[in-house]
């Protein structure tokens, strides 16, 4: 096959930008310690979850000043605790894992929603600055109960 010198050149330019483009991609990930998101993966057995620590009592405990961590447990139909009550103005910081089926948590009117899946430790946080009651709902169909899936958290 014989190419033309001009699209020797080309190719030549082309592949010269393509390998740039990779060398300055992997080094700026290197150098910014960018990793994989499986380093930061947490997982439990998930026939073993109320057994394990910290999901073996799920509550509301104080970190901080107006800082708090909720350890919860989804399963069917239903959220453990029940009810959670925080002054106005505080973070929290949600693990979530359920025992049975993948479910949702959303909390409505704030931009919080994850999944959660059987055996992995789902976790993110919020700051709920206004006072009221914010509920928790299931929003991945999880069975024939699905809408009686929900919870509260009051913020006062």
């Amino acid at each position: 096959m014989h190419l033309h010198r001009l699209e020797k050149i080309w190719l030549t330019i082309g592949i010269g930008m393509l390998a740039v483009f990779l060398l300055v991609l992997g080094t700026m990930a290197f150098s910014m310690g960018t990793t994989t998101p499986s380093q930061h993966h947490h997982t439990i057995d998930p026939s073993e979850v109320s057994t394990t620590a910290p999901f073996d009592k799920p509550g509301l405990t104080k970190a901080g000043d107006k800082h708090f961590e909720a350890v919860m447990v989804a399963y069917a139909f239903g959220y453990e605790p029940q009810t959670l009550e925080v002054p106005a103005g505080s973070t929290v910081d949600f693990k979530v894992t359920s025992s049975d089926v993948v479910h949702g948590f959303s909390i409505v009117g704030t931009n919080v929603n994850i999944m959660v899946v059987p055996g992995e430790v789902s976790q993110i946080s919020h700051t709920f600055d206004k006072p009221g009651e914010y509920l928790i709902l299931c929003n991945e169909y999880c069975g024939t109960g699905h809408e009686y899936m929900k919870t509260t958290i009051v913020v006062k």
